[in-house]
């Protein structure tokens, strides 16, 4: 496959599934699109429907998956609402706000969804698909969950029924590091109509730790049984932190989680706690500050975790009023209140900056009317049915600044030391400031280099630490770095002729069926 192809000629594709939720489809189609861009293919990434809480804003101000974005990345090419032309962002455990073509079009409970408004949506997604085929020479596919989620084949827009509407080849990942690989594999081919299997042409196993040869004898029992290839076993990869997707699952489960960090670049280090409010959304906003030599990141859930922390964040939410009351409830929120009243440093990022002001009234996400906020930061929110979706560039603390806004509260600031983002004449743009507390709707913000080092700065100027940021560290390059080991994955541990002729081909004639039930 050629950087170029005549203007008939329709992209050849791929669709990346999994055995389970977190198999690691996400990074094995990132790390297709990066060793596929490195040949010279002209290449796309395409999800068609994504349940997720950490969301982008492309720039014609369309929401997507912080995951396509990131695929979008390693394949070096804009993001855009072609990519995922569905977003499910959770509000509950039963219902989520349907995102289409990058704009809210409403709530939906899950019965609803599956139920029949999602196969009406078959057709966009299709021609989603064809149009970014007509575009690229090549569209690796990421699916959902398992293709084998038997009760809900029937409405199936982004797994098999797509792979069927479009004719796709369909590889399997599956992680190891679980256990039960191989019964995985061969459960999930054998859950699948004859019709669908004709389409699994093998398998991908993912996050192997030790000596491939002890597992060669049961790759080939696996092709002895299905009739199918294994196209590759990439390895246990440390520190790959890319874009994560379920926001959901990781806000309600609790635990507490810990950045690796690299020695101070001063004498001391600078511990960021951030608070894993119930919905938590764009978690991904604190990556740049864990990337920092000497900046530790830990995800907090208990009033007494936040007494070391030198930085407390309070991260967007999809549900804000719920996430308040969430703080309340387990003393959080009185701990917060008594550092700032202590001059100690606080940053609330969209729903957490409207969490420190001093009311929200919610007619529209949980429609309760007025709350009273932690009353830390002189701002007014009020819910708009319009939400606002924008890729804004200023100032702040005399840096360049680059972010995105994903939010229906309008704030209304109404005091304070001064705005937080700027423009280039010192007009406020967003956010407010008082005291150690900051506040702005700016999703990404601390991946702009130079701003995250002055914010950092100021921080530990206030939490009385010795910490100096190093003054080379790039967000920009580090995330590249990891793309480019996604793409040595696949190009070291895969077999990538056999991928490349899926891709251009399509599904080999002849594929056997198996049977449930065997052996």
């Amino acid at each position: 496959m050629s950087g170029t192809r005549g203007a008939s000629r329709t992209g050849g594709g791929l669709l990346v599934a999994g055995t389970t939720s977190d198999a690691g489809k996400s990074v094995v189609t990132a790390g297709i699109c990066r060793w596929l861009v490195r040949q010279g293919v002209k290449v796309a990434p395409f999800k068609a429907q994504n349940m997720s809480l950490n969301s982008f804003v492309t720039r014609e101000g369309a929401e997507i998956g912080r995951a396509q974005a990131m695929q979008a990345q390693a394949a070096r090419v804009e993001p855009t609402a072609l990519m995922n032309p569905v977003l499910l962002k959770p509000g509950s455990d039963s219902s989520s706000q349907v995102v289409l073509l990058g704009k809210p079009v409403g709530e939906m409970s899950a019965r609803g969804y599956h139920g029949g408004k999602q196969s009406t949506l078959l057709p966009v997604v299709v021609e989603c698909l064809a149009e970014l085929r007509g575009t690229y020479d090549a569209v690796i596919c990421e699916g959902a969950g398992s293709p084998a989620e038997i009760n809900l084949r029937h409405n199936d827009i982004v797994n098999m029924g797509l792979a069927r509407a479009a004719r796709l080849p369909v590889v399997v990942v599956g992680d190891i590091d679980r256990g039960g690989v191989f019964a995985s594999f061969f459960g999930t081919t054998a859950l699948l109509s004859p019709g669908d299997q004709e389409l699994l042409c093998g398998y991908l196993v993912n996050k192997f730790r030790g000596d491939v040869s002890l597992l060669e004898p049961g790759l080939d029992m696996l092709r002895g049984l299905t009739g199918r290839s294994v196209y590759g076993v990439l390895p246990f990869a440390h520190g790959l932190g890319i874009d994560e997707e379920d926001g959901l699952r990781v806000s309600m489960r609790g635990a507490v989680r810990e950045s690796v960090v690299a020695p101070p670049h001063g004498e001391d280090l600078l511990r960021v706690a951030v608070v894993a409010v119930p919905l938590m959304s764009n978690f991904t906003d604190v990556d740049a500050l864990a990337a920092e030599p000497g900046v530790v990141v830990r995800f907090v859930d208990r009033p007494q975790e936040l007494a070391d922390a030198d930085l407390v964040v309070l991260p967007g939410t999809r549900g804000t009023v719920r996430a308040l009351a969430w703080l309340r409830e387990r003393g959080l929120a009185d701990a917060i209140v008594r550092r700032a009243a202590e001059g100690r440093p606080v940053l609330g990022i969209c729903g957490g900056y409207q969490i420190l002001g001093e009311s929200i009234e919610d007619d529209i996400e949980s429609r309760v009317g007025r709350v009273d906020g932690l009353g830390l930061l002189p701002v007014r929110v009020r819910f708009a049915a319009e939400k606002t979706l924008a890729r804004p560039v200023g100032e702040a603390l005399g840096e360049p600044v680059e972010g995105y806004e994903i939010h229906h509260g309008v704030a209304e600031v109404l005091g304070g030391d001064g705005p937080f983002m700027t423009d280039d004449d010192g007009r406020a743009l967003d956010g407010c400031r008082a005291g150690a507390v900051w506040g702005t709707h700016w999703h990404g913000s601390l991946e702009s280099d130079g701003f995250r080092r002055a914010f950092l700065r100021r921080i530990a100027d206030q939490a009385g630490r010795r910490f100096v940021p190093a003054p080379d560290t790039s967000f920009g390059a580090l995330r590249e770095e990891q793309l480019d080991r996604l793409g040595d994955l696949i190009e070291e541990h895969a077999d990538t002729a056999a991928l490349m002729r899926l891709i251009e081909d399509g599904a080999p004639a002849g594929l056997p069926f198996v049977p449930p039930g065997m052996p």
